[in-house]
Formats: structure tokens, C-alpha cells, sequence
């Protein structure tokens, strides 16, 4: 496909076409930001899948144990990732078919397993995790280092205040 073709199909499907002119600023920058966030990770995804034949789930739940080299119980992999206890399960069966993880018995709670990264795990998560850097330094590269950091410091801003927004 062309990148002509390629820049027309993505925005036929980005979220922001749902705005008009009449729409507040406000949701129209929030369907922007949405629009940014599924372009980026639809990216993160697809580069994955070619390149490692892995999902983004998978990479995520490899990330979180490469953050904890003493593992973690299954139930903090699920609170971390925010997704069901089900999903992580069915994530770290098949990363320990494949040798990347391994279930330890916890020595504290016997009703709970740790998982860890294995050897093999580390290796190859070392190379998702050097190319999703280079993958992510290549989809800002557009911005340059000073709107980088605005657009950093403006976001803070906006996470600030929705927090303490009050449901």
C-alpha cells in the first residue's frame, strides 16, 4: 500500500473524524489524543506481531516481570497490566510453553505462584524492549525535543487535574 493510500485508510478509521467544528475543544482534543494513542499502539502491535511474532499483551506482561527480576504473583501481574486474572493466565501458560517464563511456588502463600522471566525470556525480551525504544523514538521523532517536552509538561498538567476529579 502507499503511503498515500496508507495516510488516507488511517484516517478514514481515526477516532477524531467523529468531531465537527460545532464539537467543544475539548472532546475535540480528547478524540485527538485518543486518535494519537491508537495510531501509536496499532504500530507497537503490528511491528511485534512481524517482527517477533508476539502480541502486546505478551510484551507487556514480559515487561512487568523484566521490572521485578524476583518475580511477581499472578494477582500483581493482573492489577499492574489491568486486565482480568483469566487473561494473565492464559498469557503466562503459553509464555511458559514456550520456555520464557516459569511458575514458582511461593514460599509465603501457598495458594500462589511467582512468575519470572527465564534465561531465554530475558534474552528475548531484551531485543522486543531495544526495538520498541528505537520503534517509539521513531513515531515522536516528528516532534522536536522542545514540543517533546511541552507537549510532556501539558499532559502532566491535564493528569494532575483528572485525578482529582471527583466521580
Amino acid at each position: 500500500m502507499s503511503k498515500n493510500k496508507t495516510t488516507v485508510a488511517a484516517t478514514v478509521a481515526d477516532t477524531e473524524t467523529r468531531a465537527t467544528r460545532d464539537d467543544h475543544q475539548s472532546l475535540r482534543l480528547w478524540l485527538r489524543l485518543l486518535a494519537c494513542t491508537n495510531l501509536i499502539e496499532g504500530q507497537i502491535r503490528s511491528r511485534l506481531r512481524i517482527q517477533f511474532d508476539t502480541t502486546l499483551p505478551r510484551f507487556d506482561l514480559m515487561a512487568q516481570l523484566e521490572r521485578s527480576p524476583e518475580g511477581l504473583k499472578m494477582g500483581e501481574l493482573s492489577k499492574r497490566m489491568m486486565v482480568t486474572g483469566g487473561n494473565v493466565t492464559g498469557i503466562t501458560d503459553q509464555l511458559v510453553a514456550e520456555g520464557l517464563v516459569v511458575r514458582e511456588d511461593n514460599p509465603a502463600d501457598r495458594r500462589a505462584y511467582i512468575v519470572k522471566l527465564t534465561p531465554d525470556g530475558k534474552k528475548q525480551f531484551k531485543k522486543m524492549a531495544e526495538a520498541h525504544e528505537k520503534w517509539i523514538l521513531e513515531l515522536f521523532s516528528g516532534l522536536k525535543e522542545t514540543e517533546k517536552n511541552q507537549l510532556h509538561n501539558l499532559l502532566a498538567v491535564l493528569k494532575t487535574h483528572v485525578s482529582g476529579v471527583q466521580r
